[in-house]
């Protein structure tokens, strides 16, 4: 279906800080706005908030003022809802509240032409249980935008059971004219982004809980290893954890409790603290104006005598490790075996999933140390370690002598199944390939989302695919055996894909 033409009225109710951004996007695509809130003067407000944003962007040279003043003249605050009658699709971002929603749906419904699209912005309501009051919910369609509206390029047009497909194709396509990235998404709890995005918080939070390292450590090795813009905590504290923990545990009652959502006690004792991020001055960092973010633990610089490093075998993903020793100078001999590195007395390996204590044991090599998933081993600044209990003193100085040589910041991890980045990465992916086997979205649009709406380094299953079925599909293996948890239970899909030997884009 074409998307909605240019000179289509576009009305948006709630003029809050996601409504005056909807209306701003759709003033900027060239469509006359009309912006209603049922707070006397906050659609005023509204307007003057985004002629606010738009100066700064005039005062830096980055546009015209005559493009502002054409932008903010399409915005017209108006103070009766009868006044959006007209409109070829209208939005409603006002709050989350199944009620208050399903009342002004209906007010809509009953006020509006009949070819008139009704959209929802709601980020965790079923946009089937909005339509059901509705007498033609097939004209009512999810339109998840996130916050910012005007810099955030993801919506998520979500389908109810009875949204017509021309509906849905319809407002894809006018988010895509509007310059967005729009996906495509059932109307299932959390959607894509707020159900597949779970783990990353989740794990983060568990290690915390396990003591394996402190929030600085853990959300630099997020950053600095696995390449995220920023880590669980940072991440957390910005969004506000009154709001996180409050999705979190949205998503964990819809499915049931099913594990795989289980909150985290520490987020919940934040909220109970009044400790809720930035907006509060405190969560896991403090932000008063004298306050410094703590530093990550980072190992003192060692020295080994060893100059001969041995890489025995395919190092699989971290295959790019073998190029940068050489880079620092090292002779690196490559001979056949099961993909570790000897340096001095220290066999270091990449974690499967299991403790670096349990895999010694098991495969008879004391002086173990595993080492964390990056996603670029040629680039990436900092990485995890984990040393079995039986590695030897001088075995820890040798692992950290040869990844301190190659250039790594390394940070020493309690020993902890799938250390830091992997387990995250395995989690993330593991989710991803449920949503796509429950048909909540293609895979293509489940990577998008996920990058365009939280600035993943890359998509999960994409991610999945290039670290090999096989090797995430062993790592949650081994994830759940260490916890004896359904919390890490492989997707059936990932299973299925292993013994196929395909990737998750091949569905």
């Amino acid at each position: 279906m074409p998307a909605l033409e240019s000179n289509t009225r576009i009305a948006v109710i709630g003029a809050g800080a996601m409504g005056s951004g909807i209306a701003q996007v759709a003033a900027q695509a060239g469509h006359p706005v009309f912006l209603h809130d049922q707070r006397e003067g906050a659609a005023e407000a509204g307007r003057a908030g985004i002629a606010r944003q738009l100066q700064r962007r005039v005062d830096k040279g980055k546009m015209s003022q005559q493009a502002l003043d054409d932008i903010v003249g399409r915005i017209h605050p108006v103070a009766a809802l009868e006044e959006v009658a007209e409109a070829g699709l209208v939005i409603e971002a006002i709050v989350e509240d199944l009620d208050i929603k399903r009342a002004l749906l209906s007010r809509l419904e009953a006020l509006c032409t009949d070819d008139t699209i009704l959209a929802t912005n709601t980020s965790s309501l079923s946009v089937t249980a909005l339509g059901a009051g509705m007498k033609h919910p097939e004209r009512l369609v999810g339109m998840h935008f996130f916050n910012p509206a005007p810099l955030m390029a993801l919506v998520e047009v979500v389908r109810g059971l009875a949204t017509d497909p021309t509906v849905a194709e319809t407002v894809h396509a006018t988010a895509s004219r509007w310059g967005k990235k729009p996906v495509y998404a059932t109307s299932t709890p959390g959607f894509i982004v707020n159900r597949v995005a779970r783990p990353f918080y989740a794990e983060s939070l568990r290690l915390l809980q396990e003591q394996a390292a402190d929030a600085a450590t853990l959300d630099a090795l997020m950053r600095e290893a696995g390449q995220f813009r920023m880590g669980a905590f940072e991440l957390t504290d910005l969004i506000g954890h009154d709001v996180n923990y409050a999705v979190t545990c949205s998503v964990f009652n819809a499915y049931y409790q099913d594990p795989r959502f289980l909150p985290s006690l520490i987020q919940q004792e934040l909220v109970a603290a009044g400790r809720l991020g930035r907006k509060s001055g405190q969560g896991f960092y403090r932000y008063g104006e004298d306050d410094e973010r703590p530093q990550p633990q980072t190992e003192a610089m060692r020295e080994s005598r060893a100059s001969t490093v041995i890489v025995e075998g395919d190092l699989g993903p971290a295959g790019a490790l073998t190029e940068r020793l050489r880079a620092a100078g090292l002779t690196v001999i490559e001979r056949a075996g099961k993909g570790q590195i000897r340096f001095g007395q220290a066999v270091l390996a990449l974690t499967d999933g299991r403790m670096a204590t349990e895999r010694a044991a098991t495969e008879g090599c004391h002086n173990l140390v595993l080492f964390d998933l990056a996603f670029d081993y040629a680039s990436a600044t900092r990485l995890a370690i984990a040393a079995a209990d039986q590695a030897s003193p001088e075995a820890i100085d040798d692992a950290c002598a040869l990844l301190q040589r190659a250039g790594f910041a390394v940070s020493r991890v309690a020993d902890r199944p799938g250390l830091v980045v992997m387990r995250t990465v395995a989690m993330l992916a593991n989710e991803a390939a449920d949503a796509h086997l429950h048909g909540v979205a293609t895979a293509a649009d489940i990577d998008l989302a996920m990058q365009a709406g939280l600035n993943y380094p890359d998509g999960p299953l994409r991610w999945s695919d290039r670290l090999g079925s096989h090797r995430v599909f062993t790592v949650l293996s081994h994830l759940q055996r260490s916890y004896g948890e359904d919390r890490y239970r492989p997707s059936l899909l990932l299973r299925k894909n292993v013994f196929a030997n395909k990737g998750l884009h091949h569905e």
